[in-house]
């Protein structure tokens, strides 16, 4: 990911926003620090990706990815550094990532937002599933079972009537 200007300070009420969210919602615990977040947004990538550290703080759905990821890492025993993404292997690293988009589709989905669930999962199978060489094979049929279920669960839930009241 590309650097952008932020401060320490400013991750920081991200990171705490995002992490009482996740939370709240039974995701947890949350123990990711301004440094590991900053290290492991701007470190070295092995795919190309435009989104900058400015666009994870401004998105509190990618923040709930980002730090479900960076957690699903730890939970490996892999320290959070500038390289974690270039020096885990494959198959944990989309581990936690496959982890974490289901962690953010279920957030999203639990606050009703079904609109965010279905562009996110349009971008997973464009960039995950339709194009990425990177994805181990032996986990594709996993990425492509998230993308299934959780598919069918937004429309699901975009079809229910809405409760008006007066």
């Amino acid at each position: 990911m590309l650097e952008g200007e932020c401060t320490s300070s400013e991750i920081d009420a991200q990171i705490r926003k995002a992490k009482a969210a996740l939370e709240e919602f039974g995701y947890g615990p949350v123990a990711v620090s301004a440094k590991e977040f900053n290290d492991y947004m701007t470190g070295p990538i092995f795919s190309e990706d435009p989104t900058t550290l400015r666009d994870v703080l401004g998105n509190e759905y990618i923040m709930i990815h980002e730090l479900a990821e960076i957690m699903e890492l730890k939970k490996i025993g892999r320290k959070i550094d500038r390289n974690v993404i270039m020096e885990t292997p494959r198959i944990p690293f989309y581990t936690a990532h496959l982890n974490a988009m289901v962690t953010e589709l279920k957030y999203a989905l639990h606050r009703g937002d079904t609109y965010w669930a279905k562009i996110r999962l349009r971008q997973h199978k464009e960039s995950v599933l339709d194009d990425d060489p990177n994805l181990p094979e032996e986990l594709r049929p996993r990425a492509k079972e998230i993308y299934e279920k959780y598919r069918s669960l937004a429309k699901q839930a975009s079809e229910r009537p809405l409760a008006l009241h007066s």
